[in-house]
């Protein structure tokens, strides 16, 4: 139950990472008269008619800076771990232990005649 729980938290946390900005778009429609009234760049110019979208376009630019910075972060870190290491070589010995498997040489009529009367094919008539 516990790594089901820790899987799921898991999971919301990549997934949200990647939709920050639905996560933004849905708190603006959420909160738009209260950015509109109080967080809004031009709410000093009512004829522009902004309602918030002002503040709205920032946070999405800010989103999109924020992953542009991530994504390069992400481009150096692989770069560092792509970078070979050398180890010291060390040989491992196995030993083989060799099995003698015999067959019988002949082959036993009674198998086949069992086989041959289970297996026949269809008849055409």
């Amino acid at each position: 139950m516990l790594k089901r729980i820790i899987s799921i938290c898991l999971l919301v946390t990549l997934i949200s990472s990647n939709f920050s900005r639905f996560f933004i778009y849905a708190g603006f429609e959420l909160n738009q008269k209260y950015i509109a009234e109080n967080l809004c760049i031009n709410k000093n110019k009512p004829w522009m008619h902004c309602n918030g979208k002002c503040f709205f376009m920032r946070k999405i630019k800010e989103a999109q800076d924020n992953e542009k910075k991530q994504g390069r972060a992400d481009q150096q870190n692989h770069y560092q771990e792509a970078l070979p290491v050398v180890q010291p070589v060390s040989t491992i010995a196995f030993s083989t232990k060799n099995i003698k498997v015999s067959y019988p040489d002949t082959e036993t009529p009674e198998t086949i005649q069992r086989a041959y009367s289970i297996l026949l094919p269809p008849k055409v008539v």
